[in-house]
């Protein structure tokens, strides 16, 4: 066994002279890898005898043993000695800013949400909610929209192959006016609510998705009129704009479930090329811009709730809430809300930590 005692020593010896970890990973190929002078001796025991075995065995393990340990701690004496030469040389400048790690933000519709919601909650509104998926009769027929309506065409509604238990169709809710419905169905009067949520129609273009976001409000109470629609309607539209200017236009319309019907425009001009919401439509280079439709509910409506018309009046408006964010913060393609394209995200979504807050009040 002088041989294995003598390759033992050459082995150790070269690798307590190793420089470099490179030099070290050649030895260890040369030892212990497959074609290793190790291995090599490891693989001639299973050509021995037992009593060869038991007699050059021991030395052989000994020697793959003494190998392995020395390599592992001559690797890590380099590694070591490497780090140190390192930490000699390199230095952290604790005066350098930190770098900007990937954060998220806000979606503008998300924003607009949030705002909308501290604007009519200073009014004495609370928020409301319901399911997405609706049966037509909250969607459609208690709401006054006559079966042969074109809102209830295929090409307008999602429909569900399946009715529901009373045989009513179900579809995805077009707008968020069957949470008003459930509203006045469940809820004594007086009632002040808005209604914000998903909705979807079968449109698309770049004013049009198959899925947006739409806020609807409605107030039931003895002896509302128009004139306290027109204030609330300013009122929340100043307070949206952050501007005391905004002008509203009030045109009659149709909408089933009110009467009378109006829509509201509201003035704006042009600032450098782009319209910018405030001021009169009538003033020199200026128009009106369709935000918003409304009007006193309909009779018919609050009967279908239960309640009596005689008594109780309202006043429902609805607006998309994309659309409010579009004008509010400059964007030109409703589409670009649901692509996800971080860029366009990065450009108009907010901070977390430092969105812009309404919650200074109406009229602060």
């Amino acid at each position: 066994m002088t041989e294995v005692k003598a390759l033992q020593a050459g082995l150790l010896a070269e690798i307590e002279r190793a420089d470099t970890l490179a030099q070290v990973e050649e030895l260890r190929v040369g030892a212990l890898g497959k074609s290793g002078v190790v291995t090599a001796l490891l693989k001639t025991l299973g050509g021995m005898s037992p009593e060869e075995r038991l007699e050059k065995g021991p030395p052989i393990q000994d020697l793959r043993e003494s190998v392995t340990a020395a390599i592992a701690a001559r690797k890590a004496a380099l590694e070591a000695e490497e780090l140190n030469a390192r930490l000699a040389s390199e230095r952290l400048d604790m005066t350098l800013p930190a770098e900007t790690a990937p954060q998220g933000s806000v979606h503008p519709v998300s924003q607009v949400m949030d705002e909308l919601a501290e604007i009519f909650a200073d009014l004495g509104f609370a928020v409301a909610t319901g399911p997405e998926i609706e049966d037509d009769w909250q969607n459609f027929t208690a709401l006054n929209i006559p079966e042969t309506h074109p809102a209830r065409a295929m090409h307008d509604t999602f429909y569900f192959p399946d009715k529901d238990a009373q045989g009513r169709a179900m579809l995805l809710r077009t707008h968020t006016s069957p949470v008003q419905i459930r509203t006045m169905t469940s809820n004594p009067p007086p009632i002040r609510i808005i209604a914000p949520g998903r909705v979807y129609r079968s449109d698309s273009d770049a004013t049009h998705t198959p899925m947006f976001h739409q806020i609807e409000g409605l107030v039931i109470d003895k002896g509302i009129h128009l004139g306290h629609l027109k204030w609330t309607l300013e009122t929340f539209l100043k307070a949206f704009f952050e501007r005391d200017d905004i002008t509203l236009r009030l045109r009659p319309s149709y909408f089933p479930f009110t009467e009378p019907s109006v829509e509201v425009d509201v003035g704006y001009t042009i600032e450098k090329g782009q319209r910018v919401i405030g001021g009169s439509g009538d003033a020199p280079g200026g128009g009106w811009m369709e935000v918003l439709g409304s009007g006193m509910v309909h009779r018919k409506v609050i009967e279908n709730c239960g309640l009596d018309p005689d008594e109780w009046q309202g006043f429902a408006f609805g607006t998309g809430v994309d659309r409010l964010a579009m004008l509010k913060y400059g964007m030109n393609d409703l589409r670009a809300f649901f692509d996800g394209d971080l860029r366009w995200l990065r450009h108009y979504g907010f901070s977390a930590l430092d969105v812009p807050t309404l919650s200074g009040g109406v009229g602060a």
